[in-house]
C-alpha cells in the first residue's frame, strides 16, 4: 500500500535537513521504535505494535539508499520480521523538504508492505494511523529543535560555575578535581546514548473509531460462530 503524509518543521530547511539525518537526536521522537546502532548511513532497531492484549516487535534495518542535500530529498528502505511469528514489514520511504517563509514542509510518501496480524486492518485504517504517528513525531521533533536556544543560557552558566569552583575545597576536605572529561581519540565515532526501549505502538487506541469497530465486528462475528457451533450440539444431543 502507498501512504503520502505530511508535516510542518518551524525551522529552515537547512536546519530541519540536518535534523532528520540526525537519528541519535530524533530516535525518542520516533513512535514505537528502539534505535539499538547507526553507523551513518544503517539504521538497527526494533518496532512495537500492540494489538488488544498482543504486543508484535519487529526487528530489522533502515538503510538511507539516498541522501541528495542540494535537492532536500532523502530515500529510506527499511525492513523487518516479527521477532516471535512469521509476519514482515517493509518499506520504502521518499522524504522531500521544501522551505516556506522561514519554515519547512516535509512530505513524506512511504510504500509499505505488511504482513501477519497489522496487515488484516488495510489501507485506510493504516492510513489513519500513519497520520496520527506523524503527527505525534512532528510535534516531537519540533519541541526538539527548539531545546538548543532554551539550553544555551543553562549550559553558559554551568560552564561559568565549573570555572570558578575549579580547585575548590569540598565541606570534608577533598579537594574538588578540575580535570576536563576525557575526550575520545582523535578519528574515532562518538558512541551514541544507549537507548531505552519504547513504547509499542497501540494500533486500537491510535486509530479509535475505525479499527474499534472493526474488532467489534470480527468479534460479533467469532460469537456469532460459537453460537452455531454450540446451536447445533445440543440439537444433535436431543
Amino acid at each position: 500500500m502507498e501512504l503520502h503524509h505530511e508535516f510542518t518543521v518551524p525551522v529552515p530547511v537547512d536546519d530541519a535537513w540536518r535534523a532528520l539525518l540526525d537519528i541519535e537526536r530524533i530516535a525518542p521522537c520516533l513512535p514505537g521504535a528502539t534505535v539499538e546502532e547507526y553507523d551513518g548511513k544503517t539504521v538497527t532497531g526494533s518496532v512495537k505494535v500492540r494489538l488488544g492484549p498482543i504486543t508484535v516487535t519487529y526487528k530489522g534495518t533502515a538503510v538511507f539508499e539516498e541522501q541528495d542535500e542540494a535537492a532536500h530529498r532523502m530515500v529510506l528502505a527499511a525492513s523487518g520480521r516479527e521477532t516471535r511469528g512469521q509476519g514482515t514489514a517493509r518499506a520504502t520511504v521518499t522524504g522531500t523538504l521544501e522551505e516556506r517563509d522561514g519554515t519547512t514542509a516535509v512530505s513524506v510518501r512511504t510504500d509499505l508492505t505488511v504482513t501477519g496480524r497489522p496487515a488484516q486492518f488495510g489501507r485506510g485504517v493504516m492510513a489513519e494511523v500513519g497520520d496520527r504517528l506523524v503527527g505525534q513525531f512532528a510535534d516531537c521533533l519540533a519541541a526538539r529543535l527548539a531545546e538548543p536556544a532554551a539550553e544555551a543560557a543553562p549550559e553558559a552558566g554551568a560552564g561559568a560555575v565549573t570555572e570558578a569552583g575549579a580547585g575548590a575545597v569540598t565541606e570534608a576536605g577533598a579537594e574538588t578535581s578540575a580535570e576536563p572529561a576525557e575526550k575520545p581519540a582523535a578519528g574515532t565515532r562518538a558512541q551514541p546514548p544507549a537507548y531505552t526501549p519504547a513504547e509499542p505502538i497501540d494500533l486500537l487506541r491510535t486509530a479509535g473509531g475505525p479499527v474499534a469497530k472493526r474488532v467489534a465486528v470480527a468479534g460479533g462475528a467469532a460469537a456469532a460462530v460459537v453460537l452455531l457451533v454450540v446451536a447445533v450440539r445440543r440439537l444433535r444431543r436431543r
